[in-house]
């Protein structure tokens, strides 16, 4: 689907998952190089830049956790600009709702003549892009949510359940880390190619947006801290509950032993046993159990582990 914008000079030509003839209608009027038309058709598989005879190239990749479709979890939305001198265009593979609110922008801005916000496509694109890292960090704050509800649940008392929790939120924040690593070389690179291309002033908006960039990597740097502190609290602390198990158990092997040790001893089948066959010889065996069980019982008590 192709959605064409003009305002003044200024072309925003918008592919949705575009079909041959799209791709071909662009190339035609915008002498778009074959090689680039050809990977409009489908997605890439990595994040890169490129300059080309009378535009620059950029691939992207933007993270989204928050309704994921495959069995990965999670999704990549891939952008893909061809930036001219009066020209922009960007393609992507699924609907994109940042795209759909700055379109209404644009009309609005071209219906009022209001050349404030936009003036040329390194605009366009800076104003995209800010959309698209405005919700990657709404991803961010999704795994955010997320982790403050797995500190309160672990503190409850519910570290077991929280362990597949815990490591459910450290595959969403590994998958938003490898999606956004590769735009720190990619928007490096585009500066310098900008400079070349348009001159210092227009390579102001792409360091723009790679502080978006940066922003965005500390916050999941930040975020990932958090899940590692709350990870080894989590053990610390299921480590702890197995420990007082285990220790109630060595307990009460200890405390049963002095019974097993008895009963095996006048179980045995000997002949001339003490106390077998006295009078009142089973409730001397029981007392005797009773007393080493008790003793055992004190003295783990004055120990101070019971």
């Amino acid at each position: 689907m192709l959605h064409r914008h003009e305002y003044k000079d200024l072309i925003w030509v918008d592919l949705e998952s575009p079909s041959i003839m799209d791709v071909k209608s662009i190339v035609e009027e915008f002498k778009i190089d074959q090689v680039v038309a050809d990977e409009l058709l489908s997605p890439t598989l990595r994040p890169h830049t490129d300059r080309y005879d009378g535009f620059l190239y950029l691939v992207l990749h933007f993270p989204t956790l928050s309704h994921p479709t495959n069995s990965l979890g999670h999704i990549e939305h891939e952008v893909d600009f061809i930036i001219g001198k009066n020209f922009i265009i960007t393609t992507r593979y699924q609907e994109l709702e940042s795209f759909e609110d700055f379109r209404k922008v644009f009309e609005i801005n071209a219906s009022l003549d209001d050349d404030h916000l936009i003036d040329n496509p390194f605009d366009i694109f800076l104003l995209l892009t800010r959309r698209l890292y405005k919700t990657v960090e709404s991803e961010i704050n999704i795994v955010r949510e997320t982790l403050e509800y797995i500190e309160s649940e672990i503190f409850k008392g519910r570290e077991k359940e929280m362990v597949v929790s815990l490591s459910k939120a450290g595959r969403d924040i590994l998958n938003l880390k490898q999606a956004l690593d590769p735009h720190q070389e990619v928007l490096s690179s585009l500066r310098e190619l900008t400079i070349e291309f348009a001159g210092n002033e227009y390579a102001a908006r792409v360091k723009t947006i790679e502080n978006l960039y940066y922003r965005s990597r500390k916050h999941i740097t930040r975020i990932w801290q958090t899940l590692n502190e709350l990870r080894e609290t989590n053990n610390s602390l299921l480590s702890t509950k197995q420990n007082e198990v285990m220790k109630v158990f060595t307990i009460l092997a200890f405390v049963t032993f002095p019974l097993s040790l008895v009963a095996s001893i006048f179980g045995m089948n000997t002949d001339n046993i003490p106390i077998v066959g006295n009078d009142y010889d089973f409730w001397i065996v029981i007392g005797m159990m009773g007393f080493a069980t008790f003793f055992m019982f004190l003295f783990f008590k004055r120990r101070g582990w019971l």
